[in-house]
Parts: structure tokens; C-alpha cells; sequence
């Protein structure tokens, strides 16, 4: 059964590999590249887009009431998720040196990009890195609590887990104490997937 498991998760592995290299694929065909960070779209292409830009006034008359309403409130929210932002990052570079557990790299979890839409109007812009932001932090966050669980906690729930992060797999089982200390041996262990993380 644990061989088959090992397989299975190599067969993920492998998967996910071929999976980013179609997308790789596929972004080429696109009408932008990628120079770096930056993104460079055809100066035809950026100049067809920009016609198609909606005016912030006109975009705010289009608008429901209910989007403009609840505005403050989601922005409002930017304090609470800087200051988790904040108390993460120094969790981490305290803790993680401790526990000889690989720092989580914030810059490939945070993704603003899509403010460089040639068709976004300034408000549109703003959302777009307010919302890139705020969800690369959540996925940033889950990564470093993923990490604490895997050396503290290795263990599977007993009952299923929604939607697990990527290590929950190589979690001992429940209710198995053999499996626990030996995932207690291998905290330390890169996670398969570290060595694609690293190839974007």
C-alpha cells in the first residue's frame, strides 16, 4: 500500500512537471512574452487593447451599487492582511532557521502582473494588484503553516480534509505511531515539489 502511495505521488509529481511545461508552452503562442518580471506585450497589440479600455467614470456608472458599496470595506481589510503579512514573514526568519526548515520565498507566491493590462482602466489596475496581492499572501501563508504543521504535526486528520496543501500526503497516517516518527525523521526533507517550485 505505501509503495503504491510513493508511486502515486511521484506520478503527481511528474504530472504537475509536464503540466507547467504546456504552460510554458502555451504562453509563447500568446501575444506577450515574459522579461522576467515584466511583461512586454506587441506594440500593435498593446495599442488595439488600449481602445478597448473602459474610463473610470464611465466604469463607476456601470457599476453596481453593491460592488461600489462594499469597496471600503474590502480595502479595508489591506491593515489586517499586512499586518499577517508582517507577523509571517518575521515568524519564519525567526523560527524556521531553528528548525532547519527552508524559508518560504514570499516573491513566488505574490504575483502582480495583471495591472500591466493595456485594457484596465486605473480602478480596475488598482483591484487587480490589491487582489494578486492578497490572494498570493494567503498561498504564501498556507505555505509556511504547511511547513510548521510537516515538522511539528505530520499526522493525517481522521476524518477527510477538504482541501489539503501539498505536503498533507506524506503525512503519517491516523493512529499510526510508526508512521509519525518516521515522518518526524524526514521533516526536514525537501518536498518533491520544492525542485519545480525552483524551475519558476
Amino acid at each position: 500500500m505505501k509503495a503504491r502511495i510513493a508511486e502515486l505521488l511521484e506520478e503527481i509529481r511528474e504530472r504537475e512537471e509536464e503540466l507547467g511545461d504546456l504552460f510554458k508552452t502555451h504562453e509563447a503562442e500568446l501575444i506577450y512574452t515574459l522579461q522576467g518580471k515584466k511583461v512586454q506585450f506587441e506594440a500593435a497589440v498593446r495599442e488595439a487593447q488600449k481602445k478597448l479600455r473602459v474610463g473610470p467614470l464611465r466604469w463607476l456608472r456601470q457599476s453596481k451599487l453593491r460592488n461600489v458599496l462594499s469597496a471600503p470595506v474590502i480595502y479595508s481589510m489591506i491593515v489586517p492582511f499586512a499586518l499577517l503579512d508582517l507577523c509571517v514573514t518575521i515568524y519564519q526568519w525567526i523560527c524556521f532557521p531553528l528548525y532547519r526548515v527552508a524559508r518560504v520565498k514570499r516573491s513566488r507566491y505574490i504575483m502582480i502582473d495583471r495591472h500591466e493590462l493595456p485594457y484596465l482602466n486605473s480602478i480596475e489596475k488598482f483591484n487587480c494588484i490589491y487582489c494578486g496581492y492578497v490572494n498570493g499572501l494567503v498561498s504564501y501563508v498556507r505555505e509556511i503553516v504547511a511547513r510548521t504543521e510537516q515538522y511539528w504535526c505530520p499526522i493525517k486528520h481522521a476524518q477527510k480534509v477538504l482541501d489539503p496543501h501539498r505536503r498533507y500526503a506524506r503525512f503519517a497516517a491516523y493512529g499510526d505511531p510508526d508512521a509519525y516518527r518516521a515522518a518526524l525523521k524526514r521533516r526536514n526533507a525537501p518536498h518533491p515539489q520544492d525542485d519545480l517550485l525552483r524551475k519558476t
